[in-house]
Parts: structure tokens; C-alpha cells; sequence
């Protein structure tokens, strides 16, 4: 009886490190983790996620259209593990002031605008599921802009003398989210 038992854990054990190196190897070469990291001034802004690829699909769009993100539903801005990013000082992120240190960022996207969100939960891997919106530290509003076509996710910081701008770029949207030091 012993015998099939460390058989039986010796078979799962195996599995559950094939999941993992599955995971590590493949899933995570179809979407690179990428870390953003822009500087102005004594502010310090590091982004943390996941670049998945348009793939000839419709990314943003109604769910009867079978766009992979349909307008209205949470997204994890990225793929794989949530989105993370960290500030070192206090920020005003879009309209809204915000503690320095290091949240979740997601996403509400729409047609004509986005609620981006930072959230106090961290560590999460496979985001598929929405967060606890409870934990919400701040969500900003911002408008929608169109571009040229984009084939990977990304997420990209520029500076004008007083904003920082965050912009999320994939497909042929746009979204600028301005963050100022406090």
C-alpha cells in the first residue's frame, strides 16, 4: 500500500514540475516579461509585465466580435502574471494622488476611454481572475487615442517639463496616463 502511495506522489511530483518548466519555457516566451523603468527628475517609475502579441486577432472590441478584450471586462495589461508598478515617491497618477510604493495596474478598457486601476494586491500570477477591487488604491480615467498598428504590448514613459506620461500602446490604441511627483 506505502508502494502505490510514493508511487502515486512520485507521478504528481513529475507532473506538477513539468507544469512549471511548461510555464517557464513556452507560455513565458510567447509573452516576454518586460520591465519599463523611466526617471525625470527625483521621481522614479519601474513597470513590470507581460508583452503577449496581436497575432492577426482583434484585441479591443465587443465580446460578440470575439475581441480578446472586450470593452468594459477586466484586463491585467499584459499576459502571464499581473501587471506591477512602483513608484519611489508620492505621485499623482491621471487626477489622483497616490502613495509611493508598489501596486497591481489594470485595466477597464472601453471604446473612448480606459479606467486604469493600481491595487494593493501583489504577487499575482495567472491574473486571469479580476482583483479584489476592495483593495483598489486609486482608479484614473483617461481618454482613448488612435495610433498606428502595434503588434506587441507595450508599455513606454515619455516626459514634458512638468508630467510624466505612461503610455500603453497595443494594437492600434493608445492610452496616456500622466503621473507628477507630489
Amino acid at each position: 500500500m506505502k508502494k502505490k502511495i510514493f508511487i502515486g506522489l512520485g507521478i504528481l511530483a513529475v507532473l506538477l514540475v513539468g507544469f512549471f518548466l511548461y510555464a517557464a519555457l513556452v507560455v513565458a516566451k510567447r509573452s516576454p516579461i518586460k520591465t519599463s523603468e523611466f526617471k525625470n527628475g527625483d521621481l522614479e517609475v519601474k513597470v513590470t509585465y507581460c508583452q503577449p502579441y496581436k497575432k492577426g486577432r482583434l484585441i479591443f472590441g465587443e465580446e460578440k466580435d470575439k475581441a480578446l478584450q472586450p470593452y468594459g471586462k477586466y484586463w491585467r495589461m499584459g499576459a502571464n502574471a499581473a501587471t506591477e508598478i512602483t513608484f519611489n515617491k508620492p505621485v499623482v497618477f491621471g487626477d489622483k494622488p497616490v502613495p509611493a510604493g508598489t501596486y497591481r495596474m489594470y485595466a477597464i478598457p472601453n471604446a473612448d476611454n480606459w479606467q486604469v486601476a493600481l491595487n494593493s494586491e501583489l504577487g499575482v500570477y495567472f491574473a486571469i481572475n479580476e482583483p479584489d477591487y476592495k483593495l483598489d488604491v486609486v482608479r484614473a480615467v483617461v481618454p482613448v487615442q488612435k495610433g498606428p498598428e502595434t503588434e506587441q504590448f507595450v508599455i513606454n514613459f515619455s516626459n514634458d517639463s512638468t508630467t510624466t506620461n505612461m503610455d500603453l500602446t497595443w494594437d492600434t490604441t493608445i492610452v496616456r496616463v500622466p503621473i507628477t511627483a507630489q
